[in-house]
């Protein structure tokens, strides 16, 4: 039996107790919460942006393996982390017709400049703000100008690990702006100061980096309020359940970007799009309205698969039937092989007189999804040379004998 003054200590020390661990609760939530800031963007629906860091709490695991796919990596803050290549100043230079252009770095900044061939001036010189592409093929730079976003003359190309005039750009100095159609398939959010995203002048604050988690979840605050208990009104989670969608609306989200050039802006502009809406009724490809039209391996892979024998014959062949987005999986064939066995499970039966080794049936993609030089993706690699393709995947998955397609053929 206690006493009453141990009795009394026992129930103060539990009081304490529970105060202290209310006390640890509460301030450690508020410390998830706080990821989430009132500055970050509003989108053009209305609802407030949350930021990818604001789904740690419950979703680590997804998280941290999303943060090193290409897709969250597609753009960054252009510094000593994040830009492929060597910036010493002392070779890797583009020779141009009318001059000379090369990276620098100044202290934790870096520079484009471009100087004259005959009198050496400086005709150029722009500050890398904003690095595009991951690295897996290259990487390209944004300067701003004021508030105007601009690409600029000179990229970087993994395959030689060096510096080439930018992909599509003249052999003279040159800058491009970059608009919504540019812009969009690298951020998850901008805002345009013009309302169909077709200028280049951009509230610079707007933006945000990488393909994260909002770009194919829509904006989150609403549901990091819910699950935080900072919504009262709601007896229910607001997010949006991919898994809940036809087949087509959740292809729509990799659609965005992966369906060619949606030039043919319909509806609001490029970023008004967000899950669960139908992304024809917002924009179209340029090939919209003629199926008949040579799809090049870069750019419109949904395009390509949709044309594939395997998708039409398929109610659930989908983008994500193979492609994990929250996972790095680039060169990964055992698993991208693994995918085509789930439906063909004995491709020994598909090979009679192929004059194959059956034992050896395993690698599907390398001759059911060949590698094809792009035509629209070309580099030049020196000042005097041709255009060079770069080499991509084909998603139009058939039978190919010496890279032509025989699908329907006798």
């Amino acid at each position: 039996m206690f006493s009453k003054l141990s009795k009394s200590a026992y129930i103060l020390f539990f009081a304490v107790l529970l105060v202290a661990v209310g006390i640890f609760f509460f301030t450690h939530g508020e410390e998830e919460y706080v990821t989430v800031s009132e500055s970050l963007p509003v989108h053009y629906n209305g609802e407030q942006f949350a930021g990818s860091e604001s789904c740690i709490a419950c979703h680590q695991e997804i998280y941290q393996s999303h943060i090193q796919t290409a897709h969250y990596n597609t753009s960054a803050v252009a510094t000593a982390e994040t830009l492929k290549g060597v910036f010493d100043g002392t070779a890797h230079t583009v020779e141009l017709i009318d001059g000379k252009a090369q990276i620098l770095q100044e202290g934790e900044d870096f520079f484009q400049t471009i100087q004259s061939k005959t009198s050496d001036k400086l005709l150029d010189k722009s500050r890398l703000d904003l690095v595009v592409g991951s690295g897996v093929k290259g990487q390209s730079y944004l300067s701003f100008n004021g508030d105007s976003l601009y690409q600029l003359q000179v990229s970087y190309f993994t395959l030689i690990d060096d510096f080439i005039n930018s992909p599509g750009y003249p052999n003279y100095k040159f800058s491009r702006a970059v608009t919504d159609n540019c812009v969009k398939c690298h951020v998850t959010f901008a805002k345009n100061e013009n309302p169909k995203g077709i200028s280049n002048v951009y509230d610079r604050k707007s933006f945000m980096l990488g393909i994260d988690c909002e770009r194919c979840h829509g904006p989150l605050k609403k549901h990091v309020d819910f699950r935080t208990g900072n919504v009262s009104q709601s007896a229910m989670d607001p997010v949006i359940r991919i898994d809940s969608l036809s087949r087509q609306m959740q292809m729509d989200n990799c659609v965005q970007c992966h369906s060619g050039l949606r030039a043919i802006q319909i509806k609001d502009n490029p970023f008004s799009f967000v899950v669960g809406d139908q992304l024809d009724k917002y924009a179209k490809n340029y090939n919209f309205g003629r199926p008949q039209a040579e799809l090049d391996v870069h750019g419109n892979q949904y395009g390509l698969l949709k044309s594939s024998e395997c998708f039409k014959n398929s109610e659930a062949l989908s983008c994500t039937t193979c492609h994990n987005p929250h996972k790095k999986q680039r060169g990964d064939y055992d698993h991208f092989n693994s995918k085509c066995m789930e439906c063909h499970a004995a491709p020994q039966d598909l090979h009679n007189n192929s004059g194959l080794d059956n034992a050896n049936l395993t690698d599907c993609i390398s001759c059911h999804m060949p590698l094809f030089p792009s035509q629209t993706m070309k580099v030049r690699l020196d000042e005097n040379a041709e255009e060079t393709s770069v080499d991509i995947r084909t998603h139009l998955i058939g039978i190919y004998i010496e890279q032509v397609l025989q699908n329907g053929k006798e």
